[in-house]
């Protein structure tokens, strides 16, 4: 995506704070079907801290459009070969504009650039949006890699 910058920030950022926070919102809210409370918000990103995505063991990467952040996604190295998207999020108003891709292969880039070739993820089903990008993406269901409580669907992609 031409129009869309990515850059690695540190989790513990403001940068990162922000766009986190309203992942965190987003996906508390639509597994409630209701808006996340600031409390859930907090209890969210407490009990599923993001300070792994950086260094030899992961990646957070934001996506910006004209300055303006718009989207962030994390990769998780699992492995010698073995990547892991996480924290893939692109915010309401942006949707449908390919953020989504552009995170997400910009992910798989950093991915191959360390000589992975498999990278996978677990999501929800009522993360229809993202399991869509993941299948137009080449992303296809595998065994449970995981025994995460809100998983309901592990994908994996070869790269």
């Amino acid at each position: 995506m031409p129009d869309l910058t990515f850059a690695a920030v540190d989790p513990a950022s403001a940068a990162a704070a922000g766009i986190l926070r309203e992942y965190f919102a987003d996906i508390v809210g639509r597994h409630h079907t209701r808006g996340a409370t600031s409390q859930e918000i907090d209890d969210a990103l407490r009990l599923e801290p993001s300070a792994d995505l950086q260094g030899k063991t992961g990646v957070l990467i934001i996506a910006t459009r004209d300055g303006e952040t718009v989207g962030c996604g994390g990769l998780r190295f699992v492995d010698r070969a073995t990547s892991e998207l996480t924290r893939v999020f692109v915010r309401p108003d942006q949707r449908g504009a390919g953020v989504g891709e552009g995170i997400v292969t910009e992910l798989e880039q950093r991915a191959r650039d360390i000589g992975h070739d498999l990278v996978r993820l677990d999501t929800r089903s009522d993360l229809s949006e993202a399991r869509r990008l993941y299948s137009r993406l080449g992303y296809t269901e595998v065994v449970a890699f995981n025994s995460e409580p809100y998983a309901q669907h592990w994908l994996a992609k070869r790269l």
